[in-house]
């Protein structure tokens, strides 16, 4: 890592205490330095390399977080995967609206929120605003569940970015601590937090399959109606055929009230536990050289410039492939594929497959980079994605294959894992000292991924939507390998003061541009 880039890490916001300044451990020294224009506060730190509490310390709030995202979001996701099927049109349209909050607060709300309360009450407060959704489960129609889905869309971008954040300051800390690849123990801690996330599609749907257990039909179709399943579906003629999309009588009241109340004590105790357990970021941030104060202007600007970067354009389409991929999987696999082939009281069970296979994989992955590197593991991914697409496009689903559902899920769920540990570790790698900017920027496009998903769900075919896969992950691994290749080579060109040069002025300065 560059000079200037480990200098414009120092600038994180995330590492300010309450006043405003720079927080560090007790047995740091502070000293004024004029800089010519004003007085810099600056840290002096005392060696604390192979300080073994402070990496017990790391270790213990990676360990946290991971925990109380288990419990946030096996209450949402579990919820948000019945929204289509117990509240019908009214869960699909909040879904949407979720996914436009989220792009609207990827511009704005991150870095404010960050400065303002830190990485660890962002996270906090950002977990209680996910519960509101899950309390309008309660009584689920439009006046409640659109405000609440705002609500928590616009938490949302927040909640990650911060999460990002603290993994990726204490994982550079870490490593500066005992020496090791600052990448490697990143990409480790990711991997760390995505095993006890994709742990909660195992939970999640333990829970939903143990209340709904009762009134499991089993599916007597004919081998006409077999064909329309897999990528012969098409939900806008079933859409159209529907003439309700209430709620009453879909699922018992009891049932309703069963699974929100567990799914919003589960909710509510992940933020409990991030207050009381979780360690602010100052406690590590001892590597940290100087502070600046921006304004909130600057810090908006910074979130929108960093679209600039040649890197953030290139790594566009993998983002947004990343929100496309888990939308397809969660709406459209379980509809087209299990559901008209199997029968929804299976559904459950093969969404416990692909999390078993995505949270193994998840933590599998960090030791696979370090051992072979990222390029293979990014291009294992793409190569199991496309076989799986594949199969899609050519496989008829049927109840005597019962066995090629959960295989196709599990094999999802592996590829998967690459994309949600490796896309933001990467993020984390190319963007050194850009952490809010750059992590806001990541879930800005993956919303966009998956609004693309379920906004197109009852308006295309499944035929459609497997193209709209094909266009993502082919454009996502051009630009994906341009910045691996552009990184063998030397890097970005960068200005006499060691910064980026933006993707506009570097037309300029082709003859091209002239």
């Amino acid at each position: 890592m560059a000079d200037h880039d480990k200098e414009q890490g120092l600038h994180n916001p995330a590492f300010s205490n309450d006043d405003g300044k720079l927080q560090t451990e007790a047995s740091a020294n502070f000293k004024k330095v004029d800089n010519g224009s004003d007085l810099t506060e600056v840290v002096v730190q005392e060696n604390t390399e192979g300080d073994p509490a402070q990496q017990r310390a790391i270790m213990k709030n990676v360990l946290i977080i991971s925990l109380a995202f288990t419990f946030l979001f096996t209450a949402f996701n579990s919820m948000a995967n019945l929204q289509s099927s117990i509240n019908k049109a009214d869960g699909t349209v909040s879904l949407t609206i979720i996914y436009v909050a989220l792009v609207v607060s990827c511009c704005f709300l991150p870095s404010l929120f960050i400065r303002f309360l830190k990485s660890k009450y962002t996270m906090a407060l950002c977990m209680v605003a996910y519960s509101t959704y899950i309390a309008a489960q309660f009584y689920p129609v439009l006046g409640t569940l659109l405000p609440t889905g705002i609500l928590l869309g616009l938490a949302a971008a927040p909640l990650w970015s911060s999460k990002c954040t603290y993994l990726t300051k204490v994982g550079t800390k870490y490593a500066q601590l005992t020496g090791q690849n600052e990448e490697v123990i990143v990409t480790r801690y990711f991997g760390i937090f995505f095993l006890f996330f994709q742990s909660t599609q195992v939970w999640g749907n333990l829970i939903s399959s143990t209340v709904l257990s009762s009134g499991g039909e089993q599916l007597n179709k004919t081998e006409e109606e077999l064909e329309q399943c897999g990528y012969n579906f098409c939900l806008t003629e079933k859409t159209e055929n529907s003439s309700s999309n209430g709620t009453e009588g879909i699922i018992p009241d009891w049932q309703r009230y069963t699974m929100a109340s567990i799914y919003l004590v589960f909710a509510l105790l992940s933020s409990v536990i991030i207050v009381l357990f979780v360690d602010p970021l100052s406690r590590f941030s001892g590597s940290i050289a100087e502070t600046e104060n921006k304004s909130h202007t600057q810090l908006l600007i910074a979130t929108f410039n960093h679209m600039r970067h040649p890197y953030q354009l290139l790594i566009i389409p993998l983002t947004i492939w990343s929100g496309v991929e888990q939308g397809f999987f969660q709406s459209d696999y379980t509809a087209a594929y299990v559901s008209c082939g199997l029968g929804v009281h299976m559904v459950g069970y093969v969404m416990i497959c692909y999390g078993v296979c995505d949270a193994l994989c998840s933590v599998s992955f960090s030791p696979l980079v370090k051992l072979v590197g990222r390029v293979p593991v990014f291009t294992m991914g793409a190569v199991i994605n496309f076989g799986v697409i594949i199969t899609l496009i050519y496989w008829r689903p049927h109840p005597d294959d019962t066995a090629i559902f959960f295989v196709l899920a599990g094999l999802w769920g592996v590829s998967d894992a690459v994309w949600q540990t490796q896309i933001n570790a990467f993020y984390g790698v190319i963007f050194p000292g850009k952490a809010e900017a750059a992590f806001s920027n990541y879930r800005l496009w993956e919303s966009i991924g998956f609004i693309i998903t379920f906004a197109c769900s009852s308006l295309i075919c499944i035929n459609a939507k497997i193209i709209i896969l094909l266009v993502f992950i082919i454009t996502g691994m051009v630009g994906y390998i341009f910045i691996e290749i552009n990184e063998k080579r030397g890097g970005l060109k960068k200005d006499n003061n060691g910064n980026v040069i933006p993707i506009d002025k570097l037309v300029k300065e082709t003859p091209f541009g002239h």
